[in-house]
């Protein structure tokens, strides 16, 4: 039983951030019910891992019927999550001001790429466009080659989906001490700016180049990168602390002379040419095997498959395999109230029967079928 255990989440289907957002809180034990476009019913979610969990019924919200059903899933939830653009929910009349009016407990959450306010709150975007504009993306990969977009992990999924799960852990503690409800902007932008705050604070510091490849830690030192090893494969290295750098020195039986000047900048382009050129004397694991138990600060860099199998992985159970899908397990972990899995993602509308009579709406199927607001088999 989660921590979330008896709270009641209801997602408007969208993509990315806001389904990331619905999977945490379900995994924390949340009831999710995720409102599915009624054109896609039936349609198998099996690889959509961030729909696991969660129940789903597929609505026509364009519906004008469809306003009354959607309010009875609202009336007893206690968040809401959608992710379009600012004014559409309005427009479909499902905005805050709507919905807080049903149930004013409601912590409406917003999920967008450049939040509600601001002259880009009406432009289209993806996360590449979101990071690019909070000097995150400016600030990861080498000088001399454009920006390479990391995934969407800093935009859709750190600074959105997790950001907007953090708020409503947050609101659900406020509400149960107010008793009042409250809207939750959480934009994109806003959330890759503050996984930068420390990058900031040490350039108005004068400790942080505006410049990529140029820092302690952006790939510029021979302590903190990764390198190519005998077998091409690659090892990662993070050895900053003086302790650490003299137990990297040590392993690899590198000149101290040589190395002895640590943080001097100017030095670090040979340094890193000399390590390069040490690495490619042995395998990845072999430098593995070397540097285990000596507090070098390192890490084999996996690849997908490699990581779902890795010794400290199994160990830990970092990875699960549910319906035959191998995936990343509940984060994080609690000691009393265990994250677990419900159940593998399910097709759309696939609990909507179910939905309706826990609503008491079960005498009402037949006229949702015949306004077209809902489907069945």
């Amino acid at each position: 039983m989660g921590p979330l255990t008896g709270t009641k989440i209801v997602e408007f289907a969208g993509l990315g951030p806001g389904p990331f957002c619905g999977m945490i809180l379900a995994d924390m034990g949340a009831e999710v019910i995720v409102i599915d476009r009624i054109e896609n019913y039936g349609k198998e979610k099996t690889n959509d891992l961030a729909s696991r969990g969660k129940k789903s019924i597929a609505i026509d919200l364009k519906n004008p019927n469809s306003k009354e059903l959607v309010n009875e899933l609202i009336k007893n939830a206690d968040a809401v999550l959608e992710g379009l653009r600012p004014g559409k929910m309005e427009n479909l009349g499902f905005g805050p001001d709507d919905l807080l009016k049903i149930n004013p407990k409601l912590i409406y959450g917003r999920m967008t790429g450049w939040g509600q306010t601001g002259s880009f709150a009406y432009e289209a975007g993806h996360d590449i466009n979101y990071i690019a504009l909070t000097g995150a993306l400016g600030s990861m990969g080498t000088k001399d080659i454009p920006p390479v977009p990391p995934l969407n992990l800093v935009g859709d999924f750190g600074g959105g989906g997790m950001l907007l799960a953090l708020g409503i852990c947050a609101a659900l503690v406020e509400t149960a001490k107010s008793g009042k409800g409250q809207v939750i902007d959480a934009a994109m932008t806003d959330g890759s700016a503050l996984l930068m705050t420390m990058m900031f604070g040490m350039y108005s510091a004068g400790q942080w180049k505006d410049q990529r490849e140029s820092n302690l830690l952006d790939g510029a030192a021979h302590f903190y990168g990764c390198y190519e090893c005998k077998d091409k494969k690659y090892i990662s290295i993070g050895s900053i602390e003086p302790q650490f750098y003299a137990s990297l020195l040590e392993c690899m039986e590198l000149d101290v002379s040589k190395f002895s000047k640590q943080f001097d900048q100017s030095s670090w382009p040979l340094l890193k040419e000399l390590i390069s050129e040490r690495f490619k004397e042995k395998s990845r694991d072999e430098w593995c095997d070397i540097f285990f138990g000596k507090d070098v600060c390192f890490a084999p860099v996996l690849s997908l498959e490699e990581s779902l199998n890795y010794q400290h992985n199994v160990e830990r159970k970092t990875f699960i395999e549910i319906a035959g899908i191998k995936q990343p397990a509940p984060a994080p972990r609690f000691s009393r109230t265990e994250s677990e899995i419900k159940h593998p993602p399910l097709n759309v509308g696939n609990n909507t029967a179910e939905i309706l009579e826990e609503l008491n709406l079960e005498k009402d199927k037949s006229e949702l079928l015949k306004k077209k607001i809902i489907r069945l088999d």
